[in-house]
């Protein structure tokens, strides 16, 4: 049985002092969580969020990880600093990142190594957009998406999968249940035809579009959806641990 996850991405918001108010507002709602709960914060608020979590069953992630050990790159952070830090999870190739600062498959595949390199787990986005989608192009998108992303990587005991369709991330739509599992469905059939059954049958994977408390008991019931990568709900505790203590 693969171990539901719960990750939220709190993307550019929150200061320090907001962050552990938010935590601390969360922890003991979700203290009897049966899935995996995640924090993914802004750099400014790890060290934090590492302190404020401490005794509870919150996981502590970032967002984003550089492609080098260290060097010329002003404005990046290593997943050494990370580690040391105290950070487990980093989200890796979110649209946003994607979409407002270069990422490619290229790029992403360089920062998933230095991701488990390190030992830190990554939750590697993948999504097509709205036209994409219209244009019946969300198959060849994803597959390169993977192929490329995940491009002769060989270790994924600690890899998660966030399907995240663009179109449906901060708009307040989302996929119908059965289409994402469905959706989902197809990057597990890809992941086993690519890297083995035993992967496939292993690999956590995620859905990262609008889920939300009124969705996310009809979404987590799918047989292929292991979790949500929430954005806009994981910034109000009672909505976040509404999600993480959905009743199956």
């Amino acid at each position: 049985m693969r171990k539901p996850i719960i990750a939220g991405n709190w993307k550019m918001n929150k200061t320090a002092a907001e962050a552990e108010a938010l935590i601390n507002e969360l922890k003991p709602l979700v203290k009897k969580s049966k899935p995996e709960v995640v924090i993914c914060v802004p750099y400014t608020d790890l060290w934090i969020a590492k302190k404020a979590i401490e005794g509870s069953k919150i996981k502590l992630g970032a967002e984003n990880v550089a492609w080098a050990d260290s060097g010329a790159f002003t404005g990046e952070i290593s997943a050494a600093m990370l580690k040391e830090i105290g950070v487990e999870y980093v989200i890796i190739g979110h649209s946003e990142r994607r979409q407002y600062f270069g990422e490619t498959d290229e790029t992403v595949n360089m920062r998933l190594k230095q991701a488990l390199k390190n030992d830190l787990k990554p939750i590697v986005c993948v999504g097509e957009t709205l036209t994409e989608r219209e244009k019946n192009k969300t198959k060849k998108v994803l597959k390169k998406q993977i192929l490329e992303g995940f491009k002769d990587v060989t270790e994924f005991d600690n890899v998660v999968i966030a399907y995240e369709p663009v179109w449906a991330i901060g708009t307040g739509k989302t996929a119908t249940a059965e289409d994402a599992n469905k959706t989902i469905g197809y990057i597990r059939s890809l992941i086993r035809k690519t890297f083995g059954a035993e992967v496939a049958k292993n690999l956590r994977i995620q859905y990262g579009g609008s889920m939300k408390p009124s969705n996310a008991k009809e979404l987590m019931a799918m047989r292929n959806i292991d979790g949500g990568l929430i954005g806009g709900a994981a910034l109000k505790a009672e909505d976040f641990a509404a999600i993480v203590n959905y009743k199956g």
